[in-house]
């Protein structure tokens, strides 16, 4: 495999998609798609992702995280594969790209009359690129004080469902507020199994994650909160909104979440948790799309 399109971390892309897709189907079920605005959506968070997962790369090389200690994959700047030099470039083109293509989405999903909500959008696009990109680089980065989990959920949870259906219906009931909050519970747990994974390397790094702060154990249990209030979230969205026996078609995925939360507390060793990482982005997809589908077919 190329060194790029490993340092890509094709695994991870998913997660990024799930939110978009959540978005794009609850405004299909309320019969206002735009699948333009969603194909923009989703290109420009693919971007986004690849340019966190490069900014990820090159920063826990430069400040330590990424060493002989850490018991993930090992990463393209660590092993040598991709220079610092390079890597940065990499990062100015991926985010020009997401930058462009966010503009494109404004634009399509806005046009001139939205002027404001246009220039409010860009500068939550703005801070997107930012987050991504100050993570684990850059001088202070946030993900070594234990903050990635906030700005995973925001983006990857509310942000992401929020704003993409928002683009296509030019409203946001409170409702959605809820299922944002699923997918952005979901992918903070994906995180955690990552930070779970690499706590040891971590600590000796001093990357302070969530994991590090709470201790393994407590990690855990963490773990199953996020699940369990995902999932919560799901249930009392269809509760609310209920007109269909097809609107719990999600349900079918709480037995992959459940294999993830028991796997993850009895894995101790960090390559054995390695594959419940992309087993949980996995879980997350499965769980966007019969949700999804649940709401427009119901």
């Amino acid at each position: 495999m190329s060194p790029w399109i490993s340092a890509f971390r094709p695994r991870t892309l998913p997660l990024a998609l799930a939110s978009i897709l959540t978005g794009g189907f609850l405004a299909k079920a309320n019969g206002q798609f735009n699948g333009l605005v969603v194909g923009l959506a989703a290109l420009t968070t693919i971007l986004l992702q690849i340019l966190s997962n490069l900014a990820n790369d090159y920063g826990d090389s430069q400040n330590g995280a990424d060493s002989v200690h850490r018991q993930g994959p090992q990463r393209a700047v660590q092993s040598g594969a991709i220079t610092p030099a390079q890597m940065k470039r990499g990062m100015w083109i991926c985010g020009l790209l997401a930058l462009g293509s966010g503009l494109a989405l404004l634009w399509v999903a806005l046009g001139a009359a939205g002027l404001g909500l246009f220039l409010g959008f860009l500068a939550l696009g703005l801070a997107a690129i930012w987050a991504a990109v100050n993570y684990t680089a850059g001088s202070n980065p946030y993900g070594y004080a234990g903050l990635g989990d906030i700005s995973v959920f925001l983006f990857f949870g509310l942000v992401g469902v929020c704003g993409t259906y928002f683009l296509q219906a030019r409203s946001l009931p409170l409702q959605v507020l809820l299922p944002a909050a699923a997918l952005g519970c979901f992918a903070t747990a994906v995180l955690n199994v990552n930070n779970i994974r690499d706590i040891n390397s971590d600590v000796l790094a001093g990357k302070i994650t969530i994991p590090v702060r709470l201790g393994a154990v407590h990690a855990r249990r963490y773990h199953w909160l996020l699940l369990i209030i995902g999932l919560g979230c799901a249930t009392v969205f269809v509760a609310l909104t209920y007109h269909s026996p097809w609107q719990w078609l999600f349900a079918l995925a709480v037995p992959l979440f459940a294999f993830n939360a028991i796997q993850v507390w009895q894995r101790q060793e960090s390559m054995q948790i390695d594959p419940l990482l992309k087993q949980m982005a996995l879980s997350t997809l499965v769980f966007t799309l019969l949700f999804g589908v649940g709401q427009v077919v119901g």
